[in-house]
């Protein structure tokens, strides 16, 4: 069974990620630990295809759901970052539950055909876990503006669990039974690099740009994130402004099949 979910607004109320928000630029980079972590909420779209194998009669079925995705049940992010010298660490950890249904929904297939008599009602869970750790080494160390080359892996671990119930015509003999239930879940590990930094603005460079961009493929065929925006510096830290995207491309045989979430965030950044 495949279900595409599309455009859903979750609502993060506490997270990190320190990678927005690297040390405050100087002209050296200073032969000590420095410790940085962030405070925000993220309010991303969110887009995945689901792919399910269902047991009806012996065959199997896919159906084509949209804009189930409407909730978000709980979600926790933490990040933190170290650096000493040019040499640095940042580990990132998400954890997600997410709920979605639908209601009397007309736009179902069954093996790639259309089922234009039923109707029908879809409920759906998703949790999971993305965590992302990777070292840094400073390639561009300027009293305006920095760039870090970072390497290491990324995580993606989904569950989802799928219930519904149809009416009206199913075909004869039916494609799929009325009611019923399915799960899958997927771990993919993923080798990533990438860069990231930030560049000032200002008389006083109290105003910069952070910026990050990482690539990478493994158990998934492709996938990268990408985060820019805008930044106030302060003594204690930083408030930030950024948008944020992330991306998996993986095979048409695994459950989870493609997955984006974009959107906007808002964060503080403490430094230490």
């Amino acid at each position: 069974m495949k279900i595409r979910t599309a455009s859903a607004c979750a609502l993060a109320v506490a997270a990190a990620l320190a990678v927005l928000a690297p040390a405050t630029l100087r002209a050296e980079t200073p032969d000590e630990w420095q410790f940085n972590a962030t405070i925000y909420g993220w309010l991303p779209s969110i887009n995945m295809d689901l792919s399910y194998p269902i047991d009806s009669g012996g065959s199997s079925a896919e159906i084509t759901g949209s804009d189930i995705l409407d909730a978000l049940n709980f979600t926790f992010m933490g990040a933190f970052g170290a650096q000493k010298g040019k040499w640095g660490l940042w580990t990132d950890v998400i954890y997600l539950d997410l709920s979605a249904s639908t209601k009397k929904t007309k736009y179902l297939t069954i093996g790639g055909e259309e089922l234009p008599g039923a109707t029908g009602k879809a409920d759906l869970t998703i949790t999971g876990w993305l965590w992302t750790t990777v070292g840094t080494y400073r390639v561009v160390d300027h009293p305006h503006y920095q760039m870090d080359v970072l390497a290491g892996a990324r995580m993606l671990d989904l569950s989802t669990d799928l219930k519904w119930k149809l009416s009206g015509d199913l075909g004869d003999p039916p494609l799929i039974d009325a009611s019923g239930k399915a799960n899958a879940s997927q771990t993919n590990w993923d080798g990533i690099v990438g860069i990231r930094g930030r560049a000032e603005f200002g008389d006083d460079h109290k105003w910069f740009m952070p910026y990050y961009l990482d690539i990478g493929a493994g158990d998934s065929d492709f996938t990268w994130q990408a985060i820019l925006g805008a930044g106030y510096a302060f003594d204690w830290g930083d408030v930030l402004a950024v948008w944020r995207y992330l991306d998996y491309d993986m095979s048409n045989s695994d459950p989870i099949q493609n997955t984006d979430l974009s959107g906007p965030a808002l964060g503080v950044t403490f430094h230490f």
